[in-house]
């Protein structure tokens, strides 16, 4: 994937000087709205959609994960990444139960820790390769996979303000 067709986010647009950066220039952006009110963050206005909160929840696992697996690719040649389940996840953590507080404040801390982590890159570890499994499994260098996270959230925040504006139709 190089390109969504969705969102348009073109991945080798992102220096990846700049992954940490726009990792944390993010964060506010979910912040304003988890502040929202808890009903409309757990309302599934669109069918087959998850709720704002969920979406929420799911970034911030995103970033756990990935985390976990940076460090993986740089302690492990060419390590095969788990998929992280992401829908089954949304059912057994009850994402749509969490305190939008809490969910803010994991989400924050687990992106900071990310891009931190993104930050204390040398070039060379760019370079580093692990499997990947989507969109289809493939060898994927952690550039790659900051460029990707960082996709994720950008994508993600627009899912989530698509769910709201359904609330409140023009």
């Amino acid at each position: 994937m190089e390109r969504c067709e969705d969102c348009g986010f073109e991945y080798d647009e992102l220096p990846v000087e700049q992954i940490g950066r726009a990792i944390r220039a993010m964060l506010p952006q979910y912040g304003t709205i988890l502040a929202l009110d808890p009903a409309a963050l757990r309302a599934h206005p669109i069918p087959g959609t998850w709720s704002a909160l969920e979406y929420a929840c799911h970034l911030r696992d995103v970033f756990e994960v990935q985390h976990a697996r940076v460090e993986l690719a740089l302690a492990e040649d060419e390590p095969v990444f788990e998929p992280m389940g992401r829908e089954e996840r949304v059912t057994a953590d009850h994402y749509n139960d969490q305190d939008p507080v809490v969910v803010e404040q994991q989400l924050i801390i687990a992106g900071r820790a990310l891009a931190d982590l993104f930050d204390s890159l040398e070039p060379a570890q760019w370079e580093r390769t692990a499997i990947y499994n989507y969109p289809t499994p493939a060898s994927r260098t952690i550039a790659w996979i900051g460029r990707h996270t960082v996709h994720e959230g950008r994508h993600h925040l627009r899912d989530m303000e698509r769910v709201l504006d359904a609330l409140n139709p023009p």
